[in-house]
């Protein structure tokens, strides 16, 4: 990531030079992200920033290897952040799991139970989630979150049914990658329907339903959706969605409200993607079809952008 809740991103140095942290604390979002081979492992990194930067100005922190990756599964460093909760008073953001494949695949990333880390941070802005293995999300309330992410191969329904029964009075942007059943993406429309029919997250004003094999199925009941009328954008990206799909979009409710639609990364031929151009962009809306899967026609061969 190089950037994250409006911040630069900067790593917070294997071995550090004082000279050479910024003077403004909360200027950036600091990643904690660390070679475990090195011998300043990653408890010695911790210990290290804790010791150098003022913990109570960091707004926003982004969590990389090695406290995520193929052999932790996060719940110490879930720990260590409960610790930490006085003494971060100014955190607004947390990504979990900033991994690329190079060191982890998606597929692999362990998540753990976020109960405690909700109930540390109550005054918590934004929380991305990448991978999604053995992650537990409680059916609770909280007040802060506007901004929830979870990117995943496969998102179990377990979560995404917890996360639609959860209180978050204002939450704003809501994002769900979906995933293939392969690794562990079992959720159906039934989950996804509380959060179509506009009874839940009453402040919500983007949703993105993306990377799902069951794309031309949630257009198809996006199309018809009640809380579409209230969202400034909509996501249906990274999946399998086709002319069918779009079909169902154009034919449903007036998305001419929208400022913008994020079909990217779709299986949309050219006279497909000109007709949605024509109908949404005079109307203003950003319609967003860029890296079509061209290659991939046929239905049996059509694939989400990301899985493993």
């Amino acid at each position: 990531m190089e950037t994250f809740h409006g911040l630069p991103v900067l790593t917070f140095p294997q071995f550090t030079d004082l000279r050479r942290l910024p003077d403004n604390t909360s200027s950036v979002a600091w990643r904690l992200q660390c070679d475990p081979s090195e011998p300043d492992g990653p408890y010695e990194h911790m210990d290290r920033f804790v010791a150098s930067v003022p913990l109570e100005e960091v707004r926003a922190l982004v969590i990389g290897a090695p406290w995520y990756d193929n052999e932790d599964d996060g719940s110490e460093v879930i720990e260590e952040l409960c610790a930490l909760a006085p003494r971060f008073s100014a955190l607004e953001a947390l990504f979990l799991g900033d991994l690329v494949a190079e060191e982890c695949e998606i597929s692999w990333i362990e998540q753990s139970d976020l109960t405690p880390l909700l109930e540390a941070y109550p005054r918590l802005q934004e929380l991305g989630v990448r991978g999604t293995e053995k992650l537990v999300w409680p059916v609770m309330r909280h007040e802060g979150l506007r901004t929830l992410r979870f990117e995943s191969g496969g998102l179990p329904s377990a979560v995404v049914r917890a996360v639609t029964a959860s209180d978050l009075p204002a939450l704003e942007c809501l994002e769900l990658w979906l995933g293939v059943e392969d690794y562990g993406g079992d959720a159906t429309l039934e989950d996804l329907w509380p959060l179509l029919t506009g009874e839940r997250f009453p402040s919500l004003r983007h949703l993105g339903l993306q990377n799902s094999p069951l794309a031309n199925e949630i257009a198809a009941a996006v199309a018809q959706a009640p809380v579409v009328a209230r969202l400034e954008s909509l996501g249906l990206s990274m999946g399998t969605l086709d002319a069918e799909g779009a079909m169902a979009l154009l034919s449903g409710q007036p998305l001419t409200h929208l400022r913008r639609l994020d079909l990217r990364a779709g299986h949309l031929d050219d006279a497909m993607m000109l007709r949605l151009w024509d109908a949404l962009e005079p109307a203003g809306v950003r319609v967003d079809m860029s890296a079509e899967k061209t290659g991939d026609r046929e239905e049996d061969r059509r694939y989400v952008s990301v899985a493993e």
